[in-house]
């Protein structure tokens, strides 16, 4: 009996004083805590175009030269193939940093950039940001800008952001080979997603049917009706993640012309 009870006390022993146990709350309390995000993932970096330049004109996304201005500023990425998503990523925002033990040229501090282009053989890495020059330098410390970008490619921290053009709408560049019977549009600065999962318009302000348009390429979607369009067009967007719809009421309207940019009064939620 005395043999049973000592085994019984060591037993109890064990268990109040040696549990190695795992808690993810502890952990992610601690994460808060050290001021470091459970939400950033690895993935890869690399740089093009001129040293403090867009990367290209416009890219694969369709926005030509409004890379270089405001509210993109050159701030701006290509993505692989899991971000371009066949251009389904077009807009969508990202913030990257790059941290001080994988180049003493970084600030460690976190910049926001849109995918405009596609970067189709960047595959060395599940996910792969080829950033503008201008991007890759912001991340530097300041005055260090050259020395990051002459460190070429290395590991950088992501994760996904709303959107947030203030003060802006979205806007509709009408394509240049749209005619009577074909419509196609780039649309751009959606805040929130940033992405389009589905868009669909209606003519004319005295018909309830919506047709859905399909995406061309990159940001640009297009209607082939086969027969002549009656505008005013009202366009519906819907979000690719969180799927939030918005119509932009007649926002093309009649006698409108291939080339020009119409701007809605209406954007998603930031």
């Amino acid at each position: 009996m005395a043999s049973t009870l000592l085994t019984l006390v060591a037993t109890f022993s064990l268990l109040f004083n040696s549990c190695y146990c795992f808690y993810p709350k502890l952990l992610n309390a601690s994460l808060a805590a050290s001021g470091e995000s459970s939400d950033w993932s690895p993935a890869g970096a690399t740089w093009y175009g001129s040293a403090t330049g867009a990367g290209s004109d416009g890219g694969a996304c369709g926005y030509g030269s409004g890379v270089e201005q405001a509210p993109f500023s050159a701030m701006v990425s290509a993505g692989g193939p899991s971000i371009y998503k066949y251009g389904k990523g077009c807009g969508a925002c990202y913030e990257v940093k790059c941290s001080k033990t994988t180049n003493s040229a970084c600030s460690g501090n976190p910049v926001t950039v849109v995918i405009t282009d596609e970067c189709p053989g960047c595959v060395s890495e599940s996910v792969h940001f080829d950033l503008s020059g201008t991007a890759f330098g912001a991340m530097a410390n300041p005055g260090e800008a050259d020395k990051l970008r002459n460190a070429g490619t290395f590991p950088i921290q992501y994760r996904k952001v709303k959107c947030n053009y203030p003060g802006m709408t979205i806007a509709f560049h009408v394509d240049a080979g749209s005619n009577p019977n074909y419509f196609a549009t780039l649309i751009e600065y959606e805040d929130g997603d940033g992405e389009l999962g589905s868009v669909e318009l209606k003519q004319a302000l005295d018909t309830d049917s919506w047709q859905p348009m399909q995406q061309s390429w990159g940001a640009v979607w297009k209607l082939d009706a086969g027969s002549t369009l009656q505008a005013p067009f009202s366009i519906k967007l819907t979000s690719l993640d969180s799927h939030q719809s918005i119509v932009a009421t007649a926002v093309i309207p009649a006698g409108w012309t291939p080339g020009q940019t119409y701007r809605s009064v209406v954007n998603f939620n930031a």
